[in-house]
């Protein structure tokens, strides 16, 4: 297992925070999109069945992922593994872009609120309102502090720079294929199941570090304890509704209710109680959150690099 040492776990840390994801720099997720597409496109030809063909597009993307990672190791240790470490974290990215919808909602101006919104959810965004692009800001980063911050240093701790380079490619194969329409229902199969067993423990993980945030900063953490073991499981997914679960007790708002998704509507789950109104201006909270259980991720993986 090609291992990080602290100190490159330190400055990839101090990279996302000051520079975040800089359009210059040649980004992973291009690379695996690339696979992604070129590797469909081959498959759909060559082989009849969907979920064969979806099950054998994640097996040639995972095995690239890991032995280009490995490749590149060798040329310039550190260099190039703070690269990878830097480019798998986004918690300066997903900040700066749900911050952009937020400055939008001050302003009032709705429609750049709506295109800014839809650049990081995958619902419809042409005909929401104040309260539903908020809603639908504040569950994208409940969701992403696990996809974007606590899974990938999860699977550092476990299997190393590749390994958390290959939870990248199975998050970005699922953003891509994992839809449960007539085009993907059984060709994005694979990468969906993977991906909801790779989240399985990241995303646990990510609703107790947002309780353990929320009690530093004297929010409703017992209520969003509370509220993870009520409500997380209600949710479609296995692994969504635990961040926004602990999310919406800790903020004492509710999240869930009517999404459109290519048009079509989709009712997800409750999670929460509405105690409070559901508004812009709590996002200063979300961050404080946001930045809290990227505090405890990195905490945990300095001290576990230490054995």
């Amino acid at each position: 297992m090609i291992e990080a040492t602290t100190a490159e776990f330190a400055i990839a840390v101090m990279l996302d925070l000051i520079i975040g994801d800089p359009r210059w720099l040649p980004h992973p997720v291009e690379g695996i999109g690339f696979l992604v597409r070129r590797f469909e496109r081959l498959l759909r030809r060559i082989m009849p069945y969907e979920r064969a063909a979806g099950s054998v597009l994640v097996f040639m993307v995972l095995s690239v992922s890991l032995v280009f990672t490995a490749a590149t190791l060798r040329w310039g240790r550190s260099p190039v593994a703070v690269y990878w470490i830097f480019s798998c974290l986004a918690l300066r990215s997903l900040d700066q872009h749900a911050l952009r919808v937020i400055e939008a909602l001050r302003s009032g101006d709705l429609n750049v609120a709506r295109n800014l919104v839809g650049q990081i959810v995958g619902r419809d965004t042409d005909k929401l309102s104040e309260n539903e692009i908020t809603r639908a800001v504040f569950e994208t980063v409940a969701e992403s502090l696990s996809d974007g911050i606590v899974a990938p240093l999860f699977f550092l701790a476990l299997a190393g720079i590749p390994g958390m380079v290959a939870y990248k490619a199975i998050n970005t194969m699922d953003s891509m294929i994992g839809y449960k329409n007539e085009s993907y229902i059984r060709f994005g199969w694979a990468a969906a199941r993977l991906d909801d067993l790779a989240n399985y423990i990241p995303a646990r993980i990510t609703a107790g570090f947002i309780v353990l945030s929320a009690a530093l900063l004297r929010l409703r953490w017992r209520s969003a304890a509370a509220i993870i073991l009520r409500d997380a499981r209600l949710q479609p997914s296995p692994n969504a509704g635990y961040p926004e679960a602990a999310l919406a007790g800790a903020l004492g708002v509710q999240l869930g209710g009517l999404n459109y998704y290519f048009g079509c509507p989709v009712h997800k789950p409750f999670l929460g109680d509405p105690i409070d109104e559901l508004q812009w201006s709590r996002f200063a909270t979300v961050r404080s959150l946001m930045y809290g259980v990227a505090a405890f991720s990195y905490l945990a993986l300095g001290i576990w690099l230490q054995f």
